[in-house]
């Protein structure tokens, strides 16, 4: 099959593309636009390592196709900062220790965006649970939890 003319908006950006209808949206988002910061692990929707931010919910881009995200508003990990200034769940993760080898880190702080976005004063359960589909193999979470949960005791973002 061919590839099709689509629209993506990305991080703010639209971008008009030809993409063969069976590619991911992690595939997309790497090789055709260059965001590399979504990672490509599993390919099952397993390990969060590509997760994204569709209509501000956290998702699986490996299990999303593209063109089923045309119309809808995405946003990756390189459209977190402003320039050089950091988001604060960014600068959290530093200064909390939040990552460690940084693979998981961009899935991390995208379904830490999404849950502080619904929720600025999340529980500790209930931010457990919202990255309980990212996968670390580094810091046994715990960094990553106090990262989260100093970012919502300021109040959120």
């Amino acid at each position: 099959m061919n590839a099709v003319d689509m629209e993506l908006k990305v991080n703010g950006i639209n971008y008009k593309l030809q993409v063969k209808p069976w590619r991911t949206l992690v595939e997309v988002l790497r090789e055709e636009l260059g965001l590399t910061g979504t990672k490509k692990a599993c390919n099952e929707g397993e390990c969060g390592a590509c997760t994204v931010l569709l209509d501000g919910r956290s998702v699986s881009s490996c299990l999303v196709l593209a063109v089923d995200a045309q119309g809808k508003d995405i946003q990756t990990i390189e459209g977190m900062s402003d320039g050089s200034k950091l988001h604060p769940i960014q600068e959290s993760f530093l200064k909390h220790g939040g990552l460690q080898c940084g693979f998981c880190t961009p899935g991390m702080i995208m379904s830490a965006k999404a849950l502080l976005d619904e929720n600025p004063k999340p529980t500790l359960a209930q931010t457990r649970k919202a990255i309980s589909g990212n996968l670390c193999r580094c810091t046994g979470y715990q960094h990553i939890i106090d990262s989260i949960m100093a970012v919502a005791e300021k109040g959120g973002i």
